[in-house]
């Protein structure tokens, strides 16, 4: 069974730093794009950062700067490091992988979310 699971989460204070682990685990060929999306309360799921198979990276704009996304294929896992987090940083925050299983070649995945919580 092909799963995500997030880890890293937590609370911290404004100006702090915190780094999310996601790991894809199960029978997997390739692991195409991978990235991380957050919900804060009231508001919808957003893009945060996204990390191609290549190395290409793309980042909402509230987090340029402040966010970095890297991925280590060898252990197909993705990380997050936050720093200089803001309040408006909180959120529940999911990994997600597209990848090649034996399901399908592309088939998106989802990990159940960690939680952020960035006090002022």
């Amino acid at each position: 069974q092909v799963q995500l699971v997030e880890s890293g989460g937590g609370s911290v204070q404004a100006g702090g730093s915190l780094r999310l682990s996601c790991v894809a685990s199960g029978i997997i060929f390739g692991v195409n794009a991978m990235g991380w999306y957050r919900q804060a309360p009231g508001k919808q799921r957003e893009m945060v950062a996204v990390i191609t198979s290549g190395g290409s990276t793309n980042y909402v704009d509230s987090v340029k700067g402040r966010f970095t996304i890297s991925r280590d294929n060898a252990k197909n896992t993705v990380y997050l490091y936050m720093n200089s987090l803001k309040p408006e940083d909180t959120g529940v925050y999911y990994c997600n992988a597209d990848l090649h299983t034996i399901v399908s070649r592309r088939t998106d995945y989802w990990g159940e979310g960690t939680l952020v919580t960035v006090s002022s």
